[in-house]
């Protein structure tokens, strides 16, 4: 069975500003496909960027298996911020009716730590406020994000075996 997502990301405050992630135009982000590969896992992971004529998107795909204690695929890319000038992230999304994670690191974690915050994409475009007070960090639910440097951001399929693509679209032409 595939699975599909397409994905637009924002950073937002409730001052009216914003930071673009990537616009796939003049903004860029650096995007990474990793899996648990890194970790001795058996998931598989590519990353594309698409022009379908009436909107560009980068496209992850793959498998996600829990074998070898795996379990996680994902697009990851830079970012600096500081989480106290914003008050969440902001994603467009259509999907596979499943849930996804958004993942962001501070400097110096290491790399199984992480903040995240989850979200169901459906098979319409919707549009998903994640507050950055929902991030939860990924060693102990009890510590907020608070305060801090961002320095990573991920879109995560994680923790149960599945065959998907997705598609993170930072820019709806449509």
């Amino acid at each position: 069975m595939i699975k599909k997502i397409c994905i637009v990301l924002l950073i937002f405050s409730t001052n009216g500003a914003a930071m673009i992630i990537d616009d796939l135009n003049n903004n860029r982000a650096n995007w990474s496909a990793i899996s648990d590969n890194v970790m001795g896992g058996v998931s598989e992971v590519n990353a594309y960027e698409i022009d379908d004529g009436s909107i560009k998107f980068y496209r992850l795909e793959g498998s996600v298996s829990t074998k070898n204690n795996g379990g996680f695929i994902q697009i990851r890319t830079g970012v600096n911020f500081n989480s106290n000038e914003f008050n969440g992230v902001r994603i467009k999304i259509r999907g596979n009716n499943n849930e996804y994670y958004v993942n962001l690191r501070r400097p110096r974690m290491m790399p199984w730590n992480y903040y995240s915050a989850k979200f169901f994409a459906t098979e319409d475009w919707q549009v998903i406020d994640l507050p950055l007070s929902s991030f939860i960090y990924s060693r102990n639910s009890d510590i907020a994000l608070g305060s801090t440097r961002i320095n990573s951001l991920a879109i995560v399929a994680y923790g149960k075996d599945c065959l998907l693509y997705t598609s993170p679209s930072p820019r709806d032409r449509g």
